[in-house]
């Protein structure tokens, strides 16, 4: 195998958000050891996702262009504000099937290498096309937040395109639910001066910390599921979120 195709095929492997090319060489770009299927993940802690989408709504002025990046919360979102007029941008397959038509949405996709464990868009392409739109402000998912207020991504070519969304927002958003924190992913994608606001569930115990690295913690009520009584027909099941 010569030279050329070795140095095309790893061209090829960055794209798709597998490697990192460095000086001589290549590494992994995420740590696999924590990938689970995507389905998996938006089926799991809903009711403080939607708790969060719920808060993270009232953050959003109807007309203003805003980002939401992939990842279940941030689907959970998309749900919510489906009603409202934006220009919404994003990297995620998930939300632009949510919001395709809806009538008073205007939807841009960036494009770039399709990821299927996370149904996002990144990579160079990506990145690019983001260089064409000014964000009011975004909305970003995360893997972990440490108690420094560190927040992280398991692919380093999505944080990336996650730190370029940050330099091109006027207003920065992390949406993470309770289970997030105390918790690192293999590559960091912001600290705390980069993010203006952290908006969580009402299980997150540990505001007072977040807020002395500067961090303003929104925080979302989670709504308690509704009881029923012995003759009430089944819940329709609502795990698809």
């Amino acid at each position: 195998m010569s030279e050329v195709t070795i140095r095309k095929d790893l061209s090829i492997l960055e794209e798709m958000g597998c490697l990192i090319r460095t000086r001589g060489g290549a590494q992994m770009a995420e740590d696999t050891r924590l990938l689970r299927p995507i389905e998996t993940r938006q089926a799991e802690r809903l009711a403080q996702k939607r708790a969060i989408a719920r808060k993270a709504r009232t953050l959003i002025a109807e007309g203003e262009t805003i980002y939401i990046d992939a990842g279940s919360a941030c689907l959970c979102l998309a749900r919510e504000i489906r009603d409202m007029n934006l220009r919404v941008v994003t990297n995620s397959i998930d939300v632009m099937v949510e919001l395709a038509n809806r009538p008073a949405i205007s939807l841009f996709s960036l494009g770039g290498s399709y990821r299927k464990e996370a149904g996002s868009f990144i990579g160079p392409i990506a990145s690019e096309a983001l260089k064409s739109f000014q964000i009011e402000t975004c909305f970003l998912g995360t893997t972990g937040l440490s108690r420094r207020g560190v927040f992280s991504a398991q692919n380093i070519i999505e944080s990336q395109l996650k730190q370029a969304v940050l330099s091109s927002s006027a207003r920065r958003i992390v949406l993470a639910d309770s289970s997030k924190y105390g918790r690192d992913a293999f590559s960091v994608f912001a600290r705390a001066g980069d993010v203006d606001i952290l908006v969580t569930d009402d299980e997150f115990e540990d505001a007072k910390n977040l807020n002395s690295f500067g961090i303003e913690v929104v925080i979302g009520e989670i709504v308690p599921a509704p009881e029923t009584d012995g003759h009430a027909e089944p819940a329709k099941n609502e795990a698809s979120g």
